[in-house]
Order: C-alpha cells, then sequence, then structure tokens
C-alpha cells in the first residue's frame, strides 16, 4: 500500500534550480514537495563552480610565483606544490559551501521535503522508491545533467573519471588525459598543469572553450594550447588499461598513431539531462527523437501540461546563474499556472576562469550577421594597464549594429575578462548603443580602457 502525499507543486531536484523554484512556490502560498534522490548541496558547491575555483586558486598561486621574476622579484629554488596540501583545502572549503546550503534544506519543514528516488506512473502522479504515491497539480523537473561515458573508455574501470571525481582526490596525480576542450577541459586542465601535473588535452574538433569567433578562439588557442598540451581533431583509435595506467592512442587526420600512459582519463566532453528513470512515456507530454519534453523556452512549460523544466536538464546553457534563473521562472510560472508568463531575460554572459580568462557576452559571435555588424578589437598586448601588471596577452572583440549603432555582445581571451564581461552585459541589458557606452566615465590607468578602445575602433569600423 502506497502512502499517499499530496502537494500543490512537486519539485524533482533540490539543486540550482530546484531550491528557487521552492522558494518562489512558498512566496506564492502553496504546499511544495521538493524531491532530491541524491545527496544536497547543489552540483555548483559539489562538483562544479566552487571546488573547480578553489583548486583554480592554488594554480594561480603556484603561477603568480613562477612570473615574479619577470617585476624583479625573485623567489629561492623551484615553487614546490604540496598535492596533499592543495587537495586538503579544495575538499574542506567545498565542504563549507555544501554545508550552507544543506543547513537551509534541513531548516525547510518536514513535510516540504522528500529524500527519495521518484518516476512518473501517470500525468501528476510520482512513485518513489520508498513507497510514497505523490499527487500533485503541478511538477518541477529539475533533475540536472551527468556526464557522458562513451563505451570506448569502460574498459579503464575507475581509471576513467568525470569532474565530479577530482574533487575527492587526497593528493594530485602525476599525469592526466582529459578528453574535451570545453570550459571544464580548459578549467581543470590549466589548472592541473600548473599545479605540476603532466596534462594533455584531447579535442575532436577545432573548438575550443565554446569561443564563436575565430580570431577570439584563435588567440586564446595560441596563448592556453602549450600548457595544455592540446591537440585538436584528435580521433581516439585505442583505450586499454595496463595496471594502474591508461594507454590511449590517437590519430589525426591520417597521420599515424600516438599513444601515451596516464594515470587517469578525465571526461569532459559531454553531459545529459537526467530523465530517463523518470520514465516520461508514461505520461502523456509530447517528446522528441531523444526523450526531451518539448517546452516553451520562453515560459519552461511543457507543451499543454502543468510540467515545467528548469536548470541544466533543459540542455541550454548549464551555468549556476542561469539555473537560478530557471528556477525562479518555473517556481513562479508553476505558482501561476494557467497564467504563465514569458519575462525577459537576463543578457547572456559566460566566463571561463583559465589565465588569461575568456568570456562572450550576448551569444558573441556565433549570434551576429557578419554582414550587418562592425567587430571593433583591442589588442591587450599593447594596453598600458595590463602591460604594467604583465598580463598584456589577448584579444577583445565588441559587435555593433551598423545600422543603429547597437552594442550587440563581446568576446574575449584576455586580463580580468570576469569583469569585462559583466559591464558588457550590463550594457547589453540596458540596450545601450555605443555612443552611449563611450560617454560613460572611464578611469585611467584601467584595464576598462581597453573596452573603449574596442568600441571606438567599432565606430571607426561603421564610417
Amino acid at each position: 500500500m502506497h502512502q499517499r502525499i499530496e502537494c500543490d507543486v512537486a519539485i524533482i531536484g533540490a539543486g540550482s534550480a530546484g531550491l528557487p523554484a521552492y522558494r518562489e512556490t512558498i512566496k506564492a502560498g502553496l504546499k511544495p514537495l521538493l524531491i532530491e534522490s541524491g545527496p544536497h548541496g547543489t552540483m555548483c558547491a559539489r562538483v562544479g563552480c566552487m571546488p573547480s575555483k578553489l583548486l583554480i586558486a592554488a594554480a594561480e598561486a603556484a603561477h603568480a610565483i613562477r612570473h615574479a621574476p619577470g617585476f624583479g622579484v625573485g623567489a629561492t629554488g623551484a615553487v614546490q606544490v604540496d598535492g596533499v596540501a592543495v587537495m586538503d583545502r579544495v575538499r574542506r572549503e567545498r565542504d563549507r559551501f555544501v554545508g550552507f546550503v544543506v543547513d537551509d534544506v534541513q531548516a525547510m519543514p518536514p513535510e516540504h521535503r522528500l529524500d527519495a528516488r521518484v518516476e512518473f506512473l501517470r500525468d501528476g502522479v510520482l512513485q518513489s522508491d520508498q513507497g510514497h504515491e505523490i499527487h500533485a497539480s503541478r511538477i518541477i523537473i529539475a533533475t540536472g545533467t551527468q556526464p557522458v561515458v562513451p563505451d570506448i573508455y569502460q574498459s579503464l574501470g575507475d581509471l576513467a573519471i568525470v569532474n565530479d571525481d577530482v574533487f575527492d582526490w587526497r593528493d594530485l596525480p602525476r599525469s592526466v588525459l582529459l578528453v574535451g576542450s570545453g570550459v571544464i577541459g580548459v578549467e581543470l586542465g590549466l589548472a592541473l598543469a600548473r599545479l605540476g601535473v603532466r596534462v594533455r588535452v584531447l579535442n575532436r574538433s577545432a573548438s575550443f572553450a565554446h569561443l564563436s569567433d575565430p580570431a577570439v578562439r584563435e588567440a586564446a588557442v595560441a596563448l592556453l594550447a602549450p600548457e595544455l598540451n592540446l591537440v585538436r581533431h584528435a580521433q581516439v583509435s585505442s583505450v586499454r588499461r595496463d595496471g594502474d595506467q591508461a594507454v590511449v592512442g590517437w590519430t589525426v587526420g591520417e597521420g599515424p598513431e600516438t599513444q601515451e600512459r596516464f594515470d587517469h582519463v578525465l571526461l569532459t566532453a559531454g553531459r545529459r539531462p537526467v530523465l530517463a528513470s523518470l520514465h516520461l512515456e508514461r505520461t502523456s507530454m509530447s517528446l522528441d527523437e531523444r526523450g526531451m519534453p518539448r517546452i516553451d523556452p520562453a515560459t519552461l512549460q511543457v507543451r499543454g501540461q502543468p510540467v515545467f523544466l528548469a536548470g541544466d536538464v533543459t540542455g541550454r546553457h548549464a551555468i549556476q546563474h542561469e539555473a537560478s534563473d530557471d528556477g525562479r521562472l518555473a517556481g513562479r510560472n508553476a505558482a501561476a499556472w494557467p497564467d504563465v508568463q514569458a519575462p525577459s531575460r537576463r543578457a547572456a554572459m559566460a566566463v571561463v576562469f583559465s589565465n588569461p580568462q575568456i568570456m562572450q557576452v550576448g551569444g558573441g559571435f556565433g549570434a551576429c550577421d557578419p554582414d550587418t555588424v562592425a567587430i571593433g578589437e583591442v589588442d591587450w598586448t599593447r594596453q598600458g594597464r595590463s602591460r604594467v601588471m604583465l598580463r598584456n596577452q589577448g584579444l577583445l572583440h565588441v559587435y555593433m549594429r551598423r545600422a543603429d549603432q547597437r552594442f550587440l555582445g563581446a568576446e574575449m581571451v584576455g586580463p580580468d575578462a570576469e569583469h569585462v564581461a559583466h559591464l558588457l552585459a550590463w550594457a547589453l541589458q540596458m540596450e545601450l548603443t555605443v555612443p552611449q557606452m563611450l560617454a560613460l566615465p572611464f578611469y585611467h590607468p584601467t584595464i576598462e580602457e581597453g573596452i573603449r578602445t574596442a568600441l571606438r575602433d567599432a565606430l571607426r569600423q561603421s564610417a
């Protein structure tokens, strides 16, 4: 006999999207049920944003010491990296961040929470693995994604890892192969290399950190590929385990196979939405050929159903603030259903925490029509403040619509890209023109003066 639970809104997944959705449901005066099948604490805090930045921060410290002689400042001997101490701090601080989230969840009323695995029985009804039958008039699916482990790597056993595994290391390994040069591959690959790990990054195409502007992408590759030992257009041809090491072979074009040995193979090339275990096929939801519910991206509602998707599970931007925004929107629309709304979203912004950093605002070059857009440029090698700091590397492109001089977005590799991205995203969201942006103050000497240089160049291109 199943224990029946009734609620207004069932939220499947208590991560960066599910928690804001829960709070919106509470604000609306409805009865929620927050369902989580795994450990609480969010993917961002446990295995994503925060622990990766802790590892990157350690790598930045080592990098700064190695580059101090450029200022006439010397350190005696080689940089000493204590892998055990590095990973101890990563785990300790990671657990602290997770603890804050767990405390918030535990403070919720017990009747609002269910720690269980659930699946659909039919429309509006879920069944848990602990004997509950949950009836909800509205449902939010915020189950996130999981890494893809291609079959070719299965023979490696525990030597094939995903980024989730890295942050439980007790020490740094001697060597790691990273498969994929997206955000995770670039961030973790560079951090590990600067902490003394022998790194190799393989990518099956010419893509790099999701940059769509060819000039900015090639500038980023030129700056970072040497430390990453990057091989582009690599086709993995053989994978085998030899004792406690992985032996991986690859080819490029018609060239011969290259083989190397590694302590770990870190797979960063893809993630898939966690949906299969929910058995959506038992409902009347319209599914595409991949088993994804067809949703309205503006409202996050599954077509014709009181069901909403939020966060990474949507297959859109896997970025924490986007997931949180999704959760808030899904929560509000679930509470208001059937009167759902399609509010304006915040300007798109993405940052890669490499050094030099990489950023994209507004969809970047890929979202622009090159026939109607002027591209302004600044080469950071000649920019004053960045040269003072010996960080004068990289390229910034800004995109301006010629017809009305409206700012459309940017892509960049270079110093303080995370801060440049914020300024430009604010300008984009405010729908500023380039002349309006140039009328704003720029202090001297600052990195931000490089933005002004690029904006002026865009105006010259359209003259």
